[in-house]
């Protein structure tokens, strides 16, 4: 209902039908017949823009977008945001994710009381490979005679 009453607003006004004129009353049809003028409740809409959402989130029209961004800090380390129902539904239930949480938490323990390495470290460099005494004079006679220098070797 709200929507044909939105339309009919948009519409431009109706014509008047065509009146038939003779030639004698031509002039003073034409004086009698007003220009169509636009209706004062036209309503007209401004620019419209779509906006590309992110790519890690899906769209969720109905979702609340908080405007103000929190900086990480010390304990953003520790924090997660609690499950979603979908989410605990789709890990087996509230059960089996207590489970796997205690498991977790034992796991860490007893790491951490062995003193083992962790599963993922950082790649320490080794340093580059150096030539022994013989290969670099051997390298240095090659590159006598061959010309190396002008070769750009």
């Amino acid at each position: 209902m709200m929507l044909a009453g939105t339309v009919q607003a948009q519409q431009a006004p109706p014509t008047p039908p065509p009146v038939a004129v003779t030639d004698g009353q031509a002039e003073v049809a034409q004086d009698e017949i007003p220009p169509p003028q636009a209706d004062g409740n036209v309503t007209t809409l401004g620019e419209v823009r779509a906006l590309k959402p992110e790519d890690d989130e899906p769209l969720d029209l109905y979702r609340f977008k908080n405007p103000v961004q929190a900086e990480s800090n010390r304990f953003s380390k520790s924090w997660s945001e609690p499950p979603t129902p979908e989410q605990v539904s789709m890990s087996g239930g509230y059960l089996l994710m207590g489970i796997n949480y205690g498991l977790m938490a034992a796991a860490k323990g007893l790491h951490k009381l062995t003193n083992g390495r962790d599963q993922i470290q950082s790649a320490i460099a080794r340093p580059p490979p150096e030539l022994t005494e013989q290969q670099l004079r051997r390298a240095a006679d090659y590159c006598e005679g061959a010309d190396c220098a002008a070769a750009g070797r």
